[in-house]
């Protein structure tokens, strides 16, 4: 039998479905008249060479049509202009974890997940499948937004490094709050600024040390600030926390992401500087986009987490008059197999939390 069908990844020129079988076998996926045939128990199938913003009929051999597979994808249209540039993101890649589903509370919900003995740890299993990915790619830069550890270790740090400078100087991280749980020194190079063709991209440090919750300090805000005010290209601004909604009524200094007062200075310099087109967070290992009114409804984006289910990366395609985003799937099979098994923590309820709507993971953005 076929389990799990899903519609992970729609671009302008591409659709990605992703599923399991209960043997190794090859299943069939159509998208319009372009068929491709995957093998194997765990499967990724790209369909490529679509028009953009067209509908097709979507189906996968076996499998029947759900809200997760629907009967059609429509392609995302393109960004207007010439492609300038590519970029590529992960977070919470978890170095040094051995046990994900915990919550930390007296009641957990499970299940709770480790390597087998004498297993490869998942977070070198996920992350090097990442790496492939994003050395397949070939971006400009590469962005690894936090949680880069599990305990914020020096060894974990290290064994960070030893796989994510494969990826070269291109290859730009920022702490995230397991970085900074028993030293302050671990990836605290923040702000920091990379151009590539088309786009300038702002790195911020949102860690508060010592806890989960974030901050954006007033010297960091009025660096975004000055930093856009100059700029003559587009900016997109990075971090491991994501703002609080300045909507909300919710209002506490114990919130999971930016504090209030933070997120609402952050959405102020964002609202008056209009070559702010996006702020990209992770933490929270979730997809989702949200738009505030106070900070021009630009893209508020969260993207899942490296370490397990969905096994979450992103691109981003820089043109001249906008970009899109894609969040993709890690499709090595013994990263598929990991996932597949983690996607049932917290009693089941981890996916829908996890992988977010359609439209939040992949979308196209005008300037």
């Amino acid at each position: 039998m076929l389990h799990d069908a899903e519609l992970f990844t729609v671009g302008p020129d591409e659709v990605v479905v992703t599923f399991r079988t209960d043997d190794e076998r090859e299943v069939e996926t159509m998208v319009g008249d372009i068929a491709v045939t995957t093998s194997g128990r765990y499967h990724a199938a790209r369909v490529t060479g679509l028009d953009p913003d067209t509908t097709y009929p979507l189906s996968v051999e076996g499998a029947a049509s759900s809200p997760l597979l629907p009967p059609t994808a429509t392609t995302l249209p393109d960004p207007p202009g010439r492609r300038l540039a590519t970029i590529a993101t992960v977070n919470d890649v978890h170095f040094g974890e051995t046990e994900c589903g915990l919550l930390g509370t007296p009641e957990e919900l499970g299940p709770i997940f480790r390597a087998a003995d004498g297993e490869e740890p998942y977070p070198e299993v996920m992350n090097r499948g990442a790496i492939r990915a994003i050395e397949q790619l070939d971006a400009d830069a590469v962005i690894v937004k936090g949680d880069l550890t599990d305990r914020g270790s020096e060894d974990e740090y290290a064994e960070f490094l030893r796989a994510y400078t494969a990826l070269g100087r291109r290859m730009h991280h920022v702490r995230g709050n397991h970085d900074a749980m028993i030293t302050e020194t671990i990836a605290a190079d923040a702000p920091t600024r990379v151009d590539v063709p088309g786009a300038t991209l702002a790195v911020l440090d949102t860690v508060r040390p010592g806890t989960d919750r974030g901050r954006i300090s007033a010297e960091q805000l009025d660096w975004l600030d000055a930093l856009a005010r100059e700029s003559v290209q587009p900016v997109l601004v990075f971090g491991h926390h994501h703002p609080w909604d300045p909507a909300s009524r919710e209002r506490s200094d114990l919130y999971f992401g930016i504090n209030p007062d933070d997120s609402e200075a952050l959405c102020a310099v964002i609202q008056r500087r209009e070559a702010i087109a996006g702020y990209f967070a992770g933490h929270t290992h979730r997809t989702r986009v949200r738009h505030f009114p106070t900070a021009r409804a630009v893209p508020i984006v969260e993207i899942a987490c490296v370490k397990d289910y969905p096994g979450a990366w992103a691109e981003y395609r820089i043109h001249e008059g906008g970009y899109t985003q894609l969040t993709r799937r890690i499709d090595a099979p013994d990263a598929l197999a990991w996932t597949e098994k983690t996607r049932a923590m917290f009693a089941g309820l981890y996916r829908d939390y996890a992988l977010g709507r359609l439209e939040d993971r992949c979308f196209s953005r005008a300037f």
